[in-house]
């Protein structure tokens, strides 16, 4: 049995082997709030936070990650986003920035005691965006830096899927999909079905429907749209929201910490642009997961971990 397959058999694992949960006071413009976190591990030389995708999911489909760090003896700790599941969920949408993000990372860095000595910041998917807006604003903390499965630009991101992953799909399936986005019907349970079975198991993971890991369902099933959709946009195979224009391609040459961009052959994420990415980083490595997609931590999971389990020795070592 894998490491991955007995997380899978066991869920619950991580209440066992972690330091225990944490509600961390954040300062936002509309008030104070909590956000969860949980440490899994003792390091003192090396400590990643987990930054989940979304924006508005929850850290439960990263539990993979008890599968393959805990014996490597790497301190990590998850994290709900304000807003999030775990966290307050304050009604205020003016808190839904990006820079307002990135302040409650560094709140939640220094509550953690994490410095440039051991802090190494994991995000996946929108959480790469905000680890890359992290690092621009607070490269100083940083010992590492890793940003998987996410393009440097929304632009170049919805071109590929215009222009790559559009084309390969059931073209009546699409124009359904497209129709009832026009429509404003995408909390159509209809909606859903199509996506499922003609985008998700194809690009965001690569399993059948009915294998997919329950904290990675759960984790989707506990989304806050008040936080997605504005952000992200309402459709799936594209970004439409505030983060439309977001291109920090430029600022790559200028984030001089060690940085593991990851990638995989069937993400949403084109990986031609990742290996370019970790090229215009100073101190960049790409790492390919060639049977992955989007959530290749689940679907090319021995993979995936090979190559971050590697980098983070790497960044120990030093």
């Amino acid at each position: 049995m894998t490491d991955l397959a007995r997380y899978l058999d066991n869920t619950g694992r991580a209440d066992r082997i972690s330091g225990g949960e944490r509600m961390i006071p954040v300062r936002t413009p509309k008030g104070d709030f909590r956000v969860w976190t949980k440490r899994v591990g003792n390091n003192p030389r090396l400590k990643v936070l987990l930054l989940h995708g979304g924006p508005g999911v929850t850290h439960e489909y990263l539990i993979t990650f008890d599968g393959f760090l805990p014996q490597e003896g790497i301190e990590y700790y998850y994290y709900d986003q304000l807003g999030s599941h775990y966290s307050d969920q304050p009604e205020e949408p003016e808190l839904w920035e990006v820079d307002r993000f990135v302040d409650e990372v560094e709140q939640v860095r220094v509550a953690l005691g994490l410095d440039r000595h051991d802090f190494v910041l994991y995000g996946h998917s929108w959480g790469g965006v905000l680890a890359l807006e992290y690092a621009v604003a607070h490269q100083e903390h940083l010992k590492g830096l890793v940003v998987s499965n996410m393009m440097a630009s929304t632009p170049a991101y919805n071109a590929y899927a215009q222009n790559v992953l559009m084309p390969r799909m059931d073209q009546d399936a699409l124009a359904e999909i497209k129709r009832m986005e026009v429509e404003g019907r995408t909390d159509d349970p209809r909606y859903q079905t199509l996506l499922l079975e003609h985008h998700y198991v194809f690009h965001v993971c690569r399993l059948p429907l009915e294998e997919w890991p329950e904290p990675a369902t759960r984790s989707f099933a506990h989304i806050n749209p008040a936080i997605y959709v504005p952000l992200q946009g309402p459709s799936e195979l594209g970004a439409s929201g505030k983060l439309l224009h977001w291109d920090r391609g430029p600022a790559l040459p200028d984030i001089d910490v060690p940085t593991l961009v990851m990638g995989a052959e069937h993400d949403t994420m084109d990986p031609t642009h990742l290996r370019w990415m970790a090229e215009q980083l100073p101190r960049g490595r790409y790492h390919h997961c060639p049977d992955g997609s989007h959530l290749a931590l689940v679907d090319d999971a021995e993979t995936y971990f090979a190559g971050l389990v590697g980098f983070l020795r790497e960044l120990e070592a030093r």
